[in-house]
């Protein structure tokens, strides 16, 4: 373990003991024979309005109501760490709900073939998503993500990702030399490398103020999270490249489920499931929604040759950057019924 993740995991308990309170030791969940209510805080970077973060706070409500839960929502990076620090924080026995992502999954956890539910122009309908526990490969993924101590709960689409700049981009020679915030993964290189821009990476929350000090020409993210960090006000340019169909891939630690009474878990995953399935229909819906919104605040919003984009990201699986294993689609593709 690192000093840094030391310190923050230091600092997380310090600054929020009160989540810990409420009947248990150890950082273990209560409940059982005690019948104290199981404090579960849900950490994510996200904005406050943004979908991951109401269907989160919806989670809470729904566990909250039954009488045995104690869940509370930290949004915009309220908690210490960036996403996959705080996965870290829960892998190590941090009582923590966070949603991260296949990609950064996939990179921190070193399991590539995951990097294909994340990998630019794959995936495209977000209705399959229900599908996915179902089918072994899913199953396979959450088998090794268990044996290094996290539980993958559920997937649910978070929009489509798109270029968010201070100039134009009308095409990918638009792209060229800028310096983009995007994903500091595997996925997130590749897209830079092949697309043509500098590759930046800092904290999702710091994205308005690098592009207000000119560290950053913008960003690549999805339009709720782009609307909750307003970034309207700093970026006038959208390209509508839709690269990656972004999923929130929420995760525990292994002990803490392992912590609850059988009846409290079950209650607790279905929940977690059943919500993100919900709101992944209701950012669906709500995506052209934060389009129309953004031209009347202004931002030129251009609908770009989609297939230029497409054709340039096609080298990444012939040269397999992400180094998954070769027939990994057509395996995807065939269990979901594609």
């Amino acid at each position: 373990m690192t000093k840094r993740i030391l310190l923050t995991v230091l600092v997380l308990i310090i600054t929020t003991g009160v989540l810990f309170a409420g009947g248990q030791q150890g950082g273990q969940p209560a409940g059982g024979a005690s019948g104290a209510k199981i404090a579960v805080p849900f950490a994510g970077t996200e904005g406050a309005t943004a979908g991951q973060s109401r269907m989160m706070q919806e989670v809470a409500d729904i566990l909250n109501a039954s009488g045995r839960f104690d869940v509370k929502v930290y949004v915009a990076g309220a908690l210490p760490g960036d996403t996959d620090n705080l996965v870290t924080q829960a892998r190590l026995g941090v009582n923590l709900v966070v949603p991260s992502d296949p990609g950064r999954l996939a990179s921190q956890f070193n399991i590539p073939d995951l990097n294909i539910l994340m990998a630019p122009y794959i995936l495209t309908d977000y209705t399959i998503l229900e599908k996915l526990p179902q089918i072994a490969l899913y199953k396979e993924w959450q088998a090794e993500l268990e044996k290094q101590g996290i539980v993958l709960i559920a997937d649910m689409f978070n929009g489509f990702r798109s270029f968010y700049t201070t100039t134009p981009v009308n095409n990918l020679a638009g792209l060229s030399g800028l310096r983009i915030r995007g994903f500091g993964n595997a996925i997130g290189q590749a897209l830079a490398k092949y697309l043509g821009y500098a590759q930046t990476t800092v904290n999702a929350t710091d994205i308005y103020a690098g592009v207000q000090a000119k560290t950053l020409d913008g960003c690549e993210i999805q339009a709720a999270t782009a609307d909750s960090y307003r970034l309207y006000e700093v970026t006038k340019y959208l390209a509508l490249t839709k690269h990656y169909m972004l999923q929130s891939s929420f995760v525990c630690g292994k002990a803490l489920l392992d912590g609850m009474p059988a009846a409290d878990r079950e209650f607790f995953v279905k929940t977690v499931y059943d919500t993100a399935a919900k709101y992944s229909g209701i950012i669906a819906q709500e995506e052209q929604g934060y389009y129309d919104g953004f031209k009347a605040k202004g931002i030129t919003v251009t609908e770009v040759n989609l297939a230029e984009f497409q054709n340039a990201i096609a080298p990444l699986y012939t040269n397999n950057d992400l180094n998954m294993t070769p027939g990994i689609k057509d395996r995807l593709f065939r269990e979901l019924g594609l």
